[in-house]
């Protein structure tokens, strides 16, 4: 078990947290209000190998660990959670066609997606299967060399300013074992996009419905044979849920920063708040809360990395906790701040926002539960 970094490690989290610190920051509540997209300084995040982190270095990738990873994204979330989410999730995207992609897959699209010259969207989602994903409903009939795709996904993460589709369709019949994964071009004739949703959080990334309509995709687009999509989209899920417990752990981290320099300046009743005791039980135990999320974090993602049995049930447990901790500090930072905790200035409101959705995405935190209880009524037989 690590319970230190080694010095490549450490190199690897201080460069993601002065990328955040320069290049997002200073932005990220701009970004915010305006709905902008940051595509170009994702781009320059992808020059440092944040693109294409745990692909293999042959196609361009950093073939980095999940470990790594979840330094990285909780480094970047620091700037601003949900800029860190999205590039979060075109990982998660790419990896999957690194992991199940044949070598003509793998070479025409990663080296492109690791430095983000192309962005790429997953798309599991769908307006009647979210929690319940092998209901999903879009069907893709297959004719001769094509697929003809039907339906409709909800809630994708930068949809129609992304270049690839990575998506979970039905080939065959009900249930998990009828889903297939197909890799989309976005501008694919019949693929169409809805208005860009108007959110609680994660406002500087687009999350839009995506509608296929008797849309033509190659058969050579589909990664590993038919009937595997739904174990593709869950091993996904495995890293996709330690990275945005990441995300969690490095917005609470800035909201907790922010919550103690507020404290060292604010004076009442004669004293700075950092001196009255009720409030530093308050803070240590934030902190404490944090510790043990990212301690946990770092567990599964080892787990993760070395392919533990147990792995999947230590990301959902990972998430759930990691997800829950980073919302809750983040909200008792707020609460620090007073009245100048809801005003957007201070930044502390919008990481409240951006991180409640982490609850929910990813696997809903009470799904996770289900993961977990399954697992351990199952170990008990």
């Amino acid at each position: 078990m690590q319970f230190a970094l080694n010095e490549d490690q450490i190199a690897v989290r201080d460069m993601a947290r002065a990328f955040a610190a320069e290049k997002i920051a200073p932005h990220a509540l701009e970004w915010d209000e305006t709905k902008h997209f940051p595509v170009d300084v994702m781009r320059e995040a992808a020059g440092l190998g944040i693109g294409g982190i745990y692909i293999k270095d042959d196609v361009g990738g950093s073939a980095m660990t999940r470990f790594d990873a979840a330094l990285i994204f909780e480094a970047l979330a620091t700037g601003c959670p949900t800029t860190s989410a999205f590039i979060s999730i075109h990982n998660m995207a790419s990896w999957m066609i690194d992991a199940y992609g044949n070598d003509t897959q793998r070479h025409t699209w990663l080296p492109k997606l690791c430095t983000m010259e192309l962005i790429a969207s997953y798309c599991l989602t769908e307006p009647g299967a979210g929690s319940d994903a092998a209901a999903l409903r879009t069907r893709a009939v297959r004719d001769g060399d094509h697929y003809v795709l039907n339906g409709q996904k909800q809630f994708i993460s930068g949809a129609g300013s992304t270049d690839l589709l990575v998506a979970m369709v039905r080939t065959g019949g009900d249930g998990p074992g009828g889903v297939s994964t197909l890799v989309v071009d976005g501008k694919t004739p019949g693929v169409s996009f809805g208005n860009n949703e108007r959110k609680m959080g994660w406002n500087a990334q687009p999350t839009r419905a995506v509608m296929f309509e008797n849309a033509r995709v190659p058969v050579a687009n589909r990664l590993g044979e038919e009937g595997i999509g739904f174990k593709i989209a869950m091993a996904g899920l495995d890293g996709g849920r330690l990275n945005i417990a990441a995300c969690s752990l490095g917005g609470a981290q800035a909201a907790l920063d922010k919550a103690l320099a507020y404290m060292k300046d604010r004076k009442a009743f004669g004293k700075r708040l950092d001196e009255f005791q009720a409030l530093q039980f308050k803070i240590a135990d934030m902190a404490t809360e944090l510790e043990a999320a990212r301690t946990f974090l770092w567990r599964a993602a080892a787990a993760l990395d070395r392919k533990d049995p147990d792995a999947s049930m230590l990301c959902a447990m990972a998430k759930r906790f990691g997800t829950d901790v980073g919302f809750e500090v983040a909200n008792q930072a707020l609460q620090l701040h007073g009245g100048y905790g809801y005003l957007s200035e201070y930044g502390v409101e919008k990481i409240v926002r951006d991180l409640r959705v982490h609850q929910i995405l990813e696997g809903t935190n009470e799904i996770m539960r289900l993961i977990v209880s399954r697992k351990l009524i199952e170990g008990a037989r």
